[in-house]
């Protein structure tokens, strides 16, 4: 067993475990992942709740006791959540401490629907905040068009965000513009700039999933040579713009006033294809103050066996781009797949919302009290 964790945290990628159930909560698995695996942070999103709570581990008196209630199905969902976020965000409270509030956090996403509605969002925004009433969450609020004024609010409110679903390069400089646009409203309100953190989270595997999808049509051996490049080139040119933009004058005045840079986040690290070495988003996303989101099956084979270097990302922006334009070259849109993978992601996420809608509504009918 090597500690290829412990050097990934020195090397200052923030490890958070993008998995969260009642059941890891209760049992102690958490604290123990906290404890062993230098996990400093916990994600969440729409399908791992969905997958939790229909398992029904944990969650049955706390349904039954709803169903007496006769709360709604969106309520039920709200109050099921929000308390597993609570819950693991007071195990998370230490290492909020001992950071200074940059890790310790745990994300809860509004909720998908709203995803085009930037009014609702800013809404869902401040009543989840509320909801849990723990400093150390980030509220979830993806990527879209809607998202990114509904990303300005929420910042210009003091509430620290969670930017999830960003696929482009484009996108993810608005993303960055939209977070200090709040930070500029926050200061121009008197709010505490130190006290307000966000993190912008890039997905790298669907990238190249679909990426790779496209050059096997293609089926030439030009095409197979570009297998595989796009997700780490793609995310590897998102840190290049993220140190423009957080080393720019305008950042240097908010900077003067205890602003967070908003740091990049890896997402959808799981690698998708048994061709790949399965720590792939791991070993080669490696930079100062970002962070890397693991389902549990990828932090466990980072820690057997990834090959953690040093700084991979560094010195590598000339052949990041060169491996996206060969990419273009072969007849592949990246704006394209790019919009496509944005579009797809929302809707994921709300089928997921949906299959969590339905199976609460038949937990709390089963569990509902019988009359009389």
């Amino acid at each position: 067993m090597t500690d290829a964790l412990k050097r990934l945290s020195e090397e200052g990628v923030a490890i958070w475990l993008d998995d969260l159930s009642r059941k890891r909560i209760t049992s102690g698995n958490l604290a123990e992942l906290i404890d062993q695996q230098h996990v400093v942070g916990v994600t969440t999103n729409p399908s791992i709740f969905q997958k939790a709570i229909s398992s029904g581990d944990g969650y049955e008196q706390q349904v039954a006791d709803l169903a007496a209630r006769e709360v709604t199905v969106e309520e039920a969902i709200r109050m099921i959540t929000t308390a597993d976020v609570r819950d693991a965000a007071d195990i998370l409270r230490p290492v909020f401490d001992a950071t200074g509030g940059q890790d310790g956090r745990v994300s809860i996403e509004v909720d998908p629907r709203l995803a085009h509605n930037t009014r609702a969002t800013v809404a869902e925004a401040k009543q989840l905040a509320w909801l849990v009433d723990r400093p150390n969450t980030l509220i979830k609020i993806p990527a879209t068009r809607a998202g990114l004024p509904a990303i300005t609010e929420t910042i210009g409110n003091g509430i620290s965000v969670n930017v999830t679903l960003i696929f482009s390069l484009e996108r993810y400089r608005e993303v960055m513009d939209a977070y200090v646009s709040g930070l500029e409203k926050a200061k121009a309100k008197g709010l505490d700039l130190s006290k307000i953190h966000s993190v912008a989270s890039f997905f790298v595997s669907r990238v190249d999933t679909e990426i790779d999808k496209r050059i096997d049509a293609l089926g030439t051996d030009e095409a197979k040579a570009a297998r595989g490049k796009a997700g780490v080139a793609n995310a590897r040119l998102a840190y290049q713009a993220y140190e423009e933009v957080f080393s720019s004058a305008r950042w240097q005045e908010l900077d003067k006033a205890q602003a967070n840079k908003q740091r990049p986040l890896w997402a959808s690290t799981g690698v998708k294809d048994p061709a790949y070495k399965d720590t792939l988003y791991v070993d080669d996303l490696v930079a100062p103050n970002t962070v890397n989101t693991m389902p549990e099956a990828t932090l466990f084979a980072a820690e057997d066996h990834g090959q953690i270097t040093g700084n991979t990302i560094a010195g590598t922006y000339e052949q990041a781009r060169a491996e996206l334009d060969a990419v273009e070259k072969l007849g592949i849109s990246y704006d394209e797949v790019v919009q496509l993978l944005e579009d797809e992601g929302v809707e994921k996420f709300e089928a997921s919302w949906n299959d969590l809608l339905k199976s609460t509504e038949a937990e709390l009918k089963r569990l509902a009290p019988s009359e009389g």
